[in-house]
């Protein structure tokens, strides 16, 4: 386990899950040998409008034996007649590291042009430039070998729109989670006569054994008009930083004074942001912290932190064998003592009350916000070993971006709201429960600990997995999180993500 810590940017609190110090950087780069990253992406692109895929899988670092089966699986899936590409500009994230954004417009035999927005991503392997090829580069989040089809809809279309009664942006990650909204809020009552023989259409893709997800509608047999609380300016904030992400990112931003989602960008596959699961690593210790408050402590609290320290049998360690000696229960947060909080939640709160604190924040109990999200996961101990890998995000403690962002707004606003992306009777109407709201005790006392954090740090995942970088916090009415998976570093992937999505936001 590594520890955590909180960062003030502009006026906002936020909760860095991250390893080490550091910034992103925009370099030049090249490798020690061969072109440059510019050259390799603009072959690559090349070879991609030309259709030679064996050109494409030349320039990938270690390419799937199916690469261009997947590329074929597309296009014939869709029936593609041609394909347009339009690279934008080549960053540098990070050392060693490159990406470019891309438009990507497909025609689709007839039937309309599909455009969408993705990244080709770059790096220096055995010191010569490749393209770090993955299922997302060929359509963002993919996971792996895509079953595509054109789909007629006989359900009638609905207009969603944006807060403010805006079309939503297309092409982007926003897709699949309007697409799934669209089919759950359609009756037929709604059904709009259509003046033609023209119907409408979907983009069906089912990636793995998970269900076909919709994430892309032509045609204009349209019914009536809804609102949905998206901001059109926090997602195309949030959308950006993602896509700029140095790997797999998501971002969910939402009001915690109402429970509104303002912002899905979803760069993960799957609805990910929403559906994925991930060990929250110390981002939970606000859950612990909640617990041991409720319990009778103050944020003045004295606790120890050693280095070290075995409770029920487990060793845990803080990050880099760093020791505070006898502390507050401040300090003990903002330097993120792992040795604190597993033998304070083993000693002191016990599985129970720790159990009752992660159901305050949203866990395991129903999540619905008008399309389907996972129950964030807090099985309860059955051992004083698993009570301390809970109480640091470890163990069986699993949460998606949307948890983490429930977390931040109860923090930030002192109540816990069910999430929506509708007004609450369309998310009844879709036949989801709506849970109540509820105060979230001594959320003053989290949010003095949350500014006093000045420590970075990370969560950990799997033996051998690379760790995911976590960064939640808020600022005024937005609380939001961002996960990068397999980011490693808070500091030098997850803040500039977030900065660069903060800055945007104002």
């Amino acid at each position: 386990m590594r520890s955590r810590g909180l960062v003030v940017l502009a006026g906002v609190v936020v909760l860095v899950l991250a390893v080490g110090v550091g910034a992103a950087l925009v370099l030049p780069g090249r490798g020690g040998g061969g072109p440059g990253p510019e050259k390799v992406a603009a072959d690559y692109f090349a070879a991609w409008r030309d259709g030679s895929f064996t050109r494409m899988e030349k320039l990938v670092a270690g390419a799937p034996a199916n690469f261009a089966d997947q590329h074929r699986a597309l296009s014939r899936g869709l029936a593609v007649t041609s394909i347009d590409l339009r690279p934008g500009r080549l960053v540098h994230p990070r050392p060693r590291h490159a990406q470019q954004d891309f438009t990507v417009s497909r025609e689709l035999s007839g039937r309309g042009t599909w455009s969408l927005r993705s990244v080709l991503r770059l790096g220096e392997v055995d010191g010569r430039w490749r393209v770090l090829w993955s299922p997302s580069t060929l359509y963002p989040g993919l996971k792996g070998m895509g079953s595509w089809r054109m789909r007629e809809i006989d359900v009638p279309l609905l207009a969603l729109t944006d807060r403010d009664g805006r079309a939503l942006p297309e092409g982007g990650p926003l897709e699949p989670y309007v697409g799934e909204l669209t089919d759950r809020l359609a009756t037929d009552g709604d059904e709009a006569e259509a003046e033609d023989d023209a119907s409408p259409w979907a983009i069906e893709l089912q990636d793995g054994g998970g269900p076909a997800q919709r994430v892309k509608v032509f045609g204009d047999r349209t019914g009536r008009k809804i609102r949905t609380t998206l901001d059109r300016r926090v997602q195309a904030a949030a959308e950006k930083a993602v896509q700029d992400a140095p790997g797999e990112a998501a971002i969910v931003a939402m009001r915690p004074s109402t429970g509104e989602i303002l912002a899905v960008a979803d760069g993960l596959g799957g609805r990910g942001a929403f559906l994925g699961l991930y060990p929250p690593g110390s981002t939970f210790k606000l859950v612990t912290a909640a617990a041991l408050l409720g319990d009778g402590m103050s944020a003045g609290s004295g606790a120890d932190c050693p280095a070290t320290v075995v409770t029920a049998q487990r060793t845990i360690r803080n990050h880099d064998g760093r020791s505070l000696g006898r502390a507050s229960l401040r300090d003990a947060f903002a330097q993120s003592c792992n040795t604190t909080f597993a033998r304070l939640a083993v000693e002191r709160v016990k599985a129970a009350k720790l159990a009752a604190s992660a159901r305050a924040f949203g866990f395991e109990g129903p999540v619905t916000p008008g399309v389907p999200a996972s129950r964030g996961r807090f099985p309860e101990p059955e051992s004083g070993a698993e009570l301390a890998e809970a109480a640091i995000g470890q163990g069986r403690v699993q949460a998606s971006p949307l948890t983490m962002a429930m977390v931040a707004g109860a923090v930030a606003d002192g109540t816990w709201r069910s999430p929506r992306m509708v007004a609450t009777r369309l998310v009844r109407a879709t036949g989801d429960p709506v849970r109540p709201s509820h105060a979230v005790p001594d959320a003053a006392a989290l949010r003095s600990m949350m500014r006093a954090v000045v420590t970075e740090g990370t969560a950990e995942v799997g033996s051998g997995e690379p760790s995911h970088a976590w960064f939640v916090g808020y600022r005024g009415d937005l609380a939001f999180s961002v996960l990068v998976q397999g980011g490693g570093s808070g500091p030098k992937v997850a803040v500039p993500v977030a900065a660069a999505f903060l800055g945007q936001v104002r």
